[in-house]
């Protein structure tokens, strides 16, 4: 029998090693062209749902606009705690156990009926103190506050029966809900403008309408796709604040951060500034699309992923994402004009501003990919949280006492200092993660398998 000689072996190896290859970029190659198609239709609508208020609402009324979505980011990250973070991690390779999952979804569901009898009342009564200046009448004001109550509670739902889609893997109703909603509203928008109907209520409520009909869809599919009644136990709270609990600081702390522009400015600034803040901040979300594919793509593939092969794909991520940031904030910086020709002529004066908001929304984008890393392979720890208040919080108080916070370079240049402290620290942390290994957790680490990666 004659043996294979050595240029057989290579050919058979390599033609071995492009069959491997192919199984593995074929499924994600997929999966993001599948994204892509549906879920950027869906986000593309509402991109341009969002410019198009920049550019039809007056000034005062896009402050207004601003106003409420901004504070209902606040909000609706205060009502979870990044709970809905932990589902996947806790349920781990026990996807097919739908009777886990469906407790897991009612503990959720409880613990989120207490935080939000919490939360609503101090909305109440903080949300007129932080529009006082503005002098919007009381009734104005009342409509706000009632809007953003129900559509936090909404936002809520569609975060938790969101993340069972995903781990179940019933991506088709997640995409075509959030398409139908997006395109929906953009077709209202479309016909109030060509009734001459459009003002900051109207355009408030329409795209509060798409997040009710998300919610709906999700709530529907999920009860369909587990069958089974879901029973809330203390076993299971604990096992998600146990997870979810260190990251608390973190995430109350940027509950306020991550809109730490539009409310400084809504304190302390006129109307038309609040109007150009919030219109940079619609530049940020062209960011929305790629951050959109993190907890969908990124996050399942690193939590599935073995140990041995971490370290090079979490390189290559990082390395592949920083580069594109790079591109983006060099086009803000020697094409502006391009960015301003979008929000329109009322924002045309804001070129340098311009560089910093898409500065400062590039590391923000880049630093949300490696938290969501970190969070898939539990390097989560109660001194990372820690470390970035404090700095972040010295930062700001020397900003503070330099800077003349009612003008709108200034808050975005403390915009840009702080998301520049939370990624060295998350940096510093996914260090401290490969060193020191991820947190234990009190209920189930989960045991990865060449399946489960595959």
């Amino acid at each position: 029998m004659l043996k294979p000689s050595a240029k057989e072996v290579l050919n058979l190896s390599s033609i071995s090693q492009i069959h491997n290859l192919k199984t593995f970029l074929v499924p994600k190659a997929h999966r993001v062209i599948e994204f892509m198609m549906a879920q950027g239709i869906a986000l593309a609508a509402r991109l341009v749902y969002g410019f198009l208020c920049v550019r039809l609402l007056p000034v005062p009324e896009y402050a207004k606009f601003a106003v409420v979505f901004g504070f209902l980011g606040t909000l609706a990250v205060l009502m979870d705690f990044a709970f809905s973070g932990t589902l996947m991690p806790l349920v781990g390779e026990r996807v097919d156990d739908r009777q886990l999952i469906a407790d897991y979804v009612a503990s959720l569901r409880q613990l989120a009926h207490w935080v939000y009898m919490v939360l609503a009342p101090a909305a109440v009564i903080l949300y007129p103190l932080l529009v006082h200046k503005q002098q919007w009448s009381w009734r104005v004001v009342t409509a706000m506050v009632a809007i953003l109550l129900f559509a936090a509670w909404c936002d809520r739902m569609s975060g938790t029966y969101g993340a069972v889609l995903i781990l179940c893997r019933d991506r088709r109703v997640w995409y075509q809900a959030q398409m139908i909603a997006g395109l929906g509203a953009l077709a209202l928008l479309c016909v109030l403008w060509a009734v001459h109907g459009i003002n900051a209520f109207s355009a408030i409520l329409i795209s509060v309408a798409g997040n009710v009909y998300v919610c709906l869809c999700y709530y529907f599919r999920v009860q369909h796709l587990l069958g089974v009644t879901g029973h809330a136990s203390r076993e299971k709270r604990n096992a998600i604040v146990h997870l979810g609990l260190p990251n608390l600081p973190n995430i109350v702390f940027y509950a306020f951060q991550g809109q730490i522009s539009l409310l400084l400015i809504t304190i302390f600034g006129h109307t038309a500034a609040v109007a150009s803040v919030g219109a940079l901040s619609r530049l940020g979300q062209l960011f929305i699309l790629f951050s959109y594919m993190t907890p969908l793509l990124i996050e399942p593939y690193f939590a599935r992923l073995p140990r041995s092969k971490l370290g090079r794909n979490y390189l290559g991520v990082l390395a592949v994402e920083g580069v594109f940031c790079l591109l983006v904030a060099g086009l803000a910086g020697y094409f502006p004009q391009i960015f301003l020709w979008i929000l329109g002529h009322k924002y045309s004066g804001l070129r340098h501003e311009v560089l910093l908001m898409i500065a400062g929304s590039c590391i923000a984008y880049f630093n949300s990919i490696v938290w969501v890393i970190h969070c898939s392979r539990k390097f989560v720890y109660w001194w990372n949280g820690a470390l970035t208040i404090i700095l972040t919080l010295a930062v700001q108080a020397l900003l503070i006492r330099t800077m003349d916070l009612s003008t709108v370079r200034a808050v975005l240049i403390l915009n840009l200092a702080t998301v520049g402290v939370s990624l060295l620290v998350n940096l510093i942390t996914g260090i401290y993660g490969f060193v020191c290994g991820p947190r234990k957790s009190a209920d189930f680490t989960p045991v990865l398998t060449e399946s489960d990666y595959a």
